[in-house]
């Protein structure tokens, strides 16, 4: 495949003039991946279709491999580093986007599948934190993340990026009605664990030690600022909290689900 060399104000990379607009881009179907590493660890995924690459000279060498697996239709555009702000609107310099289109939404029993550990967002809207919990899930053994309906996009590029790229290979949904349908996943056989600094509740290691190995965990974890609202914390079946040195109130979010996560991680990665 040939790289097509451009200039800003070509008017075959005005879809790229509108990456920063989430909205928009979620009304065109469309997510926006973002650096050479998501990039790359998309193209090697089939299950996602690009719609056109916009790169570097360096990014364009770099990503050859992938590249030239494309379908022959597909653009891929390549333009100076120094063009890109011009282009975007805003200054990038990882000299690399594609946009991608978003999958077909999935059903949390789809996302969760035969999961022994599952994280359960509630209301977080930060990028960075949501993009993290999904790095954290990849690497800690959790099958899937599910999202109240406040959360951020998943498939924001922001928080594509600070996941490395695993927003893209961890299963995620929706759950709706919330909080409703968290009794779903209890009922589903899930033990609801929620998250929660407050003095009632048992401790990571007590929690973890008395866990049943055949009954798997959704770990239940709201925004730094609110924590799990009371409504979801009355349809959990546990309280679990992080022991923390006197003077310590809260851990940042993604932190302290990275630290639940281990606790409770899978039996098989115990062994790892």
């Amino acid at each position: 495949m040939m790289p097509i060399r451009v200039q800003p104000g070509d008017p075959r990379l005005e879809p790229f003039l509108h990456i920063s607009d989430a909205r928009m881009m979620q009304e065109r179907g469309l997510f926006v991946a973002e650096g050479r590493m998501v990039v790359q660890r998309l193209l090697a995924d089939p299950r996602y279709t690009v719609e056109s690459m916009l790169v570097n000279a360096a990014s364009l060498a770099a990503l050859r491999d992938g590249i030239t697996r494309l379908p022959g239709a597909t653009p891929v555009f390549e333009c100076a580093t120094s063009a890109f702000e011009a282009v975007t609107g805003f200054n990038i310099h990882r000299g690399c986007l594609a946009l991608v289109r978003r999958p077909a939404a999935l059903s949390w029993r789809e996302a969760a599948g035969a999961s022994s550990v599952v994280v359960v967002l509630e209301g977080v809207s930060d990028a960075d934190n949501v993009g993290s919990v999904f790095r954290n899930a990849a690497a800690l053994g959790a099958g899937a993340v599910l999202l109240s309906p406040t959360c951020c996009d998943p498939l924001y590029r922001k928080a594509i990026r600070t996941s490395m790229g695993h927003v893209l290979r961890v299963p995620f949904a929706r759950l709706a009605p919330w909080p409703e349908a968290l009794e779903a996943v209890g009922a589903a056989g899930f033990m609801l664990a929620a998250l929660t600094p407050r003095d009632e509740a048992v401790s990571l290691d007590a929690f973890a030690s008395a866990l049943d190995d055949g009954r798997p965990v959704a770990l239940l974890v709201g925004s730094e600022g609110e924590g799990v609202s009371d409504a979801a914390l009355a349809r959990a079946d546990a309280r679990v909290r992080i022991p923390m040195a006197p003077g310590a109130d809260s851990l940042n979010l993604s932190v302290a689900t990275a630290i639940a996560l281990y606790g409770v991680r899978p039996a098989s990665h115990r062994r790892a």
